[in-house]
């Protein structure tokens, strides 16, 4: 009996070993495994399916995460889930922004070679930079004044786009709702930001700013 209990303990022991082992740390390494109905965007390991024009050296692969430092550019998701081509969706990630650090995840975009993207909406990525308009703010469409995450913790942002309604959330918290009004009318310089369809990217603001992304999903939605 004495020996079956020594046989038990060391059977366990390994196990939980065996599971520790294979644990990733909360900075990154191997991409999380998406849940029921979520869609992985990133591989946790290469640049596939994603596709960045001018300043393409602000975007690099660090322990899991895309790091994103640098000169103005955007990274494009143009991959072949839904042709990357998403009307109604719930798109999320994990996000870290160091101090003082700008970014931004767009949707309803289309690929551009430079310059901010002209056609979808940016989500704000801010949450200590100069710029008032914080993390989750639909950026100059519906802003956020107040800070909800801080600098150097990992944290969820979730968009989801059903008809014309764009719901943000923090952590799972709703923190920004926003239903675009029929026939909208935006000034000159905002004329393609509307709802309609397209594909994702992540912003790359300033050689001074650093955020870090992973666990990038999107689950598509009935149209």
């Amino acid at each position: 009996m004495k020996n079956l209990v020594v046989i038990l303990c060391v059977a366990l022991l390994a196990g939980a070993c065996s599971k520790s082992s294979t644990t990733k740390t909360a900075s990154g390494g191997k991409a999380a495994k998406p849940e029921k109905g979520w869609i992985s965007l990133f591989d946790g390991k290469s640049f596939d399916g994603w596709k960045v024009g001018k300043n393409a050296d602000s975007f690099k692969i660090e322990d899991g995460a895309i790091a994103v430092n640098g000169p103005v550019g955007h990274l494009f998701y143009m991959g072949s889930v839904k042709d990357h081509n998403f009307k109604n969706f719930q798109f999320k990630a994990k996000v870290m922004t160091l101090p003082g650090s700008n970014s931004g995840m767009y949707f309803h975009t289309q690929y551009q070679e430079e310059s901010w993207p002209k056609k979808g909406f940016e989500v704000q990525v801010n949450n200590s930079h100069t710029d008032w308009r914080r993390t989750a703010s639909l950026y100059a469409i519906q802003d956020v004044k107040e800070t909800y995450v801080k600098d150097n913790e990992w944290y969820t942002e979730e968009i989801m786009v059903q008809g014309k309604k764009v719901t943000i959330k923090i952590n799972d918290k709703v923190v920004n709702e926003y239903t675009e009004p029929e026939g909208v009318d935006r000034p000159k310089d905002m004329a393609e930001r509307k709802i309609g369809s397209g594909t994702f990217a992540l912003q790359a603001h300033d050689p001074k700013s650093k955020v870090y992304y992973k666990d990038i999903m999107v689950k598509v939605l009935p149209d």
